[in-house]
């Protein structure tokens, strides 16, 4: 018998089915049995989810990373800008998949619905203001980040159409935000995987020219993207309309419900200033980036898009806790999501562990595969290196500051970010590369010390327990 049969063999057949049943998408009431087993049927589709949208993140940069640095340095600053509609995204899904999971908690699937109508309304609303501004005003943006002229001249239609078509962005996660917090983790993953896949093979036939399609380079990408998501987003409203999910949206809730949206704001508005905080960062450490040249720009964006693609599997883990969290006081029942938010960390150690080691042992091979300037994958190996020096730190602060959210808590995690990247890293950013003339090195350094810093202060705060009293 080989050592493989073996191992299968040690695992108990139950396991399995779990897992089988994760990816069905199988009724399960979160909020009673086993919890080990329930943050399996959670996280197993949450992970495979988040799992694909990092392999997105990575095929796209390794197509354009054959066009040129430009074409890498056109997506850096572009996504910069796009934090605008991720921050709005995320800050709403925060708000509405804590309202979701706390009514299912509460057996009210009528509520729910109607917390998620006000969500998409609020999300409809913001994408077209973001839509319009980011047309117009798409390569004045590009300079202002610190463009070349190379670079705004080959991406301002990059720019525009990504900015333009922010909406399809912005329905992906808040929709799929909402089935999370209705615990129906395997939709989201199925509208992710569907998304995605048409992302994946389209764009490279569009940058290239391959076959009958037209070559058009980095316009491609931005083409291929919008339709992927766009077509994922149609998914998402036909399940919305069913009438065998977990959540059912009728005809008659279709209007606005002020009270609902009153405790949405409210709930978002918070949560849509922590991710701005948190984004912001990000764009702070792009212009710092900026400023050594187009190579360092690219050689740092290709190791983001890298480490994303180990991070955003373990956001599966992150937002499996959440809706444990939220449901578990919606029962009341608060002591059972603590002890799922502390599990959840566990395993997330354990994955992003392993990811980190890797990225350590093989950073330079693994850059190579991106890009054929040997300067870019140097600086790209080297960020890499860094920064996947404090994943074992990630793994928890990613659970905790997650689990605030999905409580409802969101001034937490905002304090926390604030004062972890707004005060910490973008200062120590710019005199690590700067004053001590580390380049982007420097601004990986501030990165992984920065997100160290966070999930020491969120195991502190999370101990002390006042997330449990909140209402929402």
């Amino acid at each position: 018998m080989t050592s493989s049969t073996q191992s299968s063999e040690t695992i108990p057949p139950s396991f399995w089915r779990t897992i089988r049943e994760a990816i069905r998408g199988t009724y399960h009431d979160y909020t009673a049995g086993p919890i080990g087993r329930a943050i399996i049927l959670l996280a197993v589709p949450m992970v495979l989810e988040m799992m694909m949208e990092s392999l997105f993140a990575v095929a796209d940069i390794f197509w354009l990373g054959h066009v040129s640095p430009s074409a890498v340095a056109t997506v850096g600053l572009t996504e910069s800008m796009l934090t605008v509609a991720y921050t709005a995204a995320m800050g709403l899904s925060i708000g509405v998949s804590a309202m979701v999971a706390r009514r299912i908690g509460e057996k009210d699937p009528a509520g729910a619905a109607a917390v998620a109508v006000q969500g998409i309304a609020l999300g409809v609303i913001t994408a077209a203001i973001i839509g319009v501004a980011g047309v117009l005003l798409g390569p004045t943006l590009l300079g202002l980040m610190g463009a070349s002229p190379e670079v705004i001249a080959s991406g301002r239609t990059y720019t525009r159409i990504m900015l333009g078509g922010n909406v399809v962005i912005l329905m992906l996660f808040l929709i799929n935000a909402i089935f999370r917090g209705a615990g129906d983790a395997a939709i989201a993953m199925r509208v992710l995987w569907l998304a995605n896949w048409i992302n994946i093979l389209l764009g490279p036939l569009l940058i290239f020219g391959v076959g009958p399609f037209p070559k058009l380079g980095l316009t491609g990408a931005a083409i291929a993207t919008t339709i992927g998501r766009g077509t994922g987003v149609v998914y998402q409203l036909y399940r919305l309309w069913r009438r065998d999910g977990r959540i059912v949206i009728q005809r008659e809730q279709i209007e606005l419900q002020p009270a609902v949206m009153r405790t949405l704001l409210r709930l978002s508005g918070t949560g849509t200033f922590q991710v701005f905080v948190g984004m912001a960062s990000w764009i702070g450490l792009t212009r710092i980036n900026a400023s050594f040249g187009t190579e360092a720009l690219a050689g740092y964006q290709i190791a983001i898009r890298i480490i994303i693609f180990a991070l955003l599997p373990s956001w599966g883990l992150a937002n499996a806790a959440a809706t444990m969290v939220g449901q578990a006081l919606g029962a009341g029942k608060p002591e059972r999501g603590e002890q799922a938010v502390w599990r959840a960390a566990f395993y997330n150690l354990v994955f992003l562990g392993v990811a980190g080691l890797i990225f350590i042992a093989f950073a330079n091979p693994i850059a190579n595969q991106f890009t054929d300037d040997p300067t870019v994958a140097s600086i790209a190996a080297q960020c890499l290196r860094i920064i996947s020096y404090g994943y074992v730190f990630y793994a928890y602060g990613m659970v905790l500051t997650n689990s605030f959210n999905g409580a409802g808590d969101t001034w937490t995690p905002t304090w926390l970010n604030l004062f972890c990247f707004w005060l910490w890293e973008i200062p120590l950013a710019w005199l690590l590369a700067r004053h001590f003339n580390l380049g982007p090195r420097g601004v990986a350094w501030a990165v992984t010390i920065a997100f160290s810093t966070l999930a020491v202060a969120s195991a502190v705060l999370f101990r002390h327990g006042r997330w449990k009293e909140k209402r929402v």
